[in-house]
């Protein structure tokens, strides 16, 4: 194995190893750079070849987290297009992410008001790109003007982030009533975005 391959390996080693220690008890700023070197395997020394300190990493997980959302997105377009409707599909594609990636969600949802001012500005910056990318597809999909398609896409994610909230730590019997909720909601707002005139 090259050493450029070995050093990608090591790397995504440290990156996961540090997603499987935040569960519900722990946050970024709980978990120790020794503690994510211990459960990747490799020596306390070697993490500095790959990260300037355990924020560097941090950015890094909130960036990879933030991409996981977005491939998600991706990944329901693609059901969508063969043959599922738009909120149902999204809204069990998100549910299904939720169930096993759930370490992945929290992050996000914690550090978005968190301590860190780097971190939290990081979420933002995450949660922006969501934003923006669902306008453009709400403008393709619907024609709605883009203030419209933004005004719809930023109730929709702050409505979806709740949700995802409630479902880390639900039932899958609560999850079933908890997406069909979200579901409905989603349909007001979708609803409410075509029939409001907005100055």
């Amino acid at each position: 194995m090259s050493r450029q391959l070995q050093k990608l390996r090591t790397r995504r080693s440290i990156i996961d190893a540090a997603f499987s220690l935040l569960d519900e008890q722990r946050s970024l700023s709980s978990i120790s750079l020794r503690e994510v070197a211990r459960v990747a395997g490799i020596a306390p020394t070697s993490f500095y070849r790959h990260f300037k300190d355990i924020d560097e990493l941090g950015l890094t997980l909130v960036d990879e987290a933030g991409l996981a959302l977005r491939q998600l997105m991706r990944q329901a377009r693609l059901r969508i297009a063969s043959g599922g409707g738009v909120i149902n599909t999204s809204v069990n594609t998100f549910m299904e992410f939720i169930s096993d990636n759930s370490n992945v969600f929290r992050l996000l949802l914690r550090e978005h008001t968190g301590t860190s001012l780097a971190f939290r500005a990081a979420v933002l910056r995450e949660i922006q790109h969501f934003n923006v990318e669902l306008t453009d597809y709400t403008m393709t999909t619907t024609g709605l003007s883009a203030k419209v398609a933004n005004l719809q896409a930023e109730a929709m994610v702050k409505l979806v982030f709740s949700a995802g909230a409630e479902a880390l730590d639900a039932s899958a019997e609560q999850n079933k009533i908890l997406a069909a909720r979200l579901k409905l909601q989603l349909r007001f707002i979708a609803n409410g975005a075509k029939q409001t005139p907005v100055d």
